[in-house]
């Protein structure tokens, strides 16, 4: 593997040593309490490096899980009735703040709660999707990060020309019940004429309609694919991966990820950068900020991630320029 810049290794060493900061607890009753919910199962790699980052930044904050704050954690592992259940047991439990990064439960937390503090990570134009009123000024009871504007949609469809200029047809696999995803897709869908590519979109809510989706777009010549990260992607990303190769499509990716598990290529942010990037929220909110005062953030860095084997095995050759743009080569 070859990288073009460093990047954070969080995953390891964080969770282990984390009962050794138990010393000095404090009594149960006044503990703060943190209530996470993600969308991954507790045993994906992923999910643990992501929830490592959010750990490391809070110790460095001064919070240790067990010590002078309580972390209750639920992992929805894909499954969209768990979300939901396990989004109302933590306004149940009446936290101090609740961190999420799953778009689906939002509505229900907007519903059940206006006064515990909600901090998201990464959802896409959370004014579009009626998160919050404005970015620079949420009100409200959420604030949060997200994964940027509707428009970087285009450019992802931009990347998969460059890597894979034959592609004339290109199937978006969304969730249709996030309407964050919709309205990405609808930005890939107005840039298809500029790069000459129609574009369809395939609303999936399960491996089975995943499976169609990929078969469908494979009998199509010149085809790819874009997929967005979700609560049934992210479950079946194996099975995505493997099956697009089967059908020799390339597929562009939100997250490096998927990259490194197989994909082709990936461009976005890095999600535990967020995680982290949250974590300095959720210590300002227990320090007595409001979160409606402090702003939604959009990412400022982006990486580019090209799995070079992977694009052998498809017959593409991938430009030198290309190469050199990009933050992580994949040998």
């Amino acid at each position: 593997m070859m990288k073009r810049r460093e990047f954070i290794s969080l995953l390891g060493g964080a969770l282990v040593a984390w009962p050794l900061a138990a010393r000095a607890q404090q009594p149960a009753d006044q503990m703060r309490r943190i209530g996470v919910l993600t969308v991954f199962s507790k045993d994906d790699p992923e999910g643990q490096r992501r929830i490592a980052a959010l750990l490391q930044r809070l110790q460095e904050l001064g919070w240790a899980d067990g010590r002078n704050v309580r972390i209750e954690f639920r992992w929805a592992g894909g499954d969209p009735d768990q979300s939901r259940f396990y989004a109302g047991e933590l306004v149940g439990m009446k936290p101090d703040v609740i961190l999420v990064n799953n778009a689906l439960v939002m509505p229900l937390l907007q519903k059940e709660t206006h006064v515990i503090p909600i901090v998201f990570v990464a959802i896409a134009d959370p004014v579009v999707a009626g998160i919050v009123t404005n970015l620079a000024r949420p009100g409200g009871n959420i604030t949060g990060f997200t994964t940027g504007e509707y428009a970087i949609g285009g450019k992802r469809l931009e990347v998969l020309k460059e890597v894979a200029p034959d592609v004339a047809r290109v199937t978006v696999i969304l969730d249709p019940r996030q309407p964050n995803q919709v309205g990405v897709a609808r930005a890939i869908e107005a840039a298809g004429p500029s790069f000459r590519v129609d574009v369809t979109m395939a609303g999936v809510r399960d491996g089975t309609e995943i499976e169609r989706a990929i078969d469908a777009a494979a009998r199509e010549p010149n085809s790819g694919l874009i997929v967005f990260a979700s609560l049934v992607t992210n479950a079946h990303r194996r099975m995505i991966i493997e099956r697009a190769a089967g059908h020799r499509l390339p597929v562009i990716y939100d997250f490096r990820y998927f990259v490194t598990e197989g994909g082709l290529v990936s461009y976005g942010h890095d999600p535990a950068e967020l995680y982290r990037e949250a974590a300095v929220y959720v210590d300002r909110i227990l320090k007595g900020a409001k979160a409606g005062e402090l702003p939604v953030q959009n990412p400022t860095n982006y990486e580019l991630v090209i799995n070079l084997k992977t694009a052998r095995a498809l017959g593409l050759t991938i430009p030198e320029s290309f190469l050199l743009r990009a933050n992580e080569v994949i040998e």
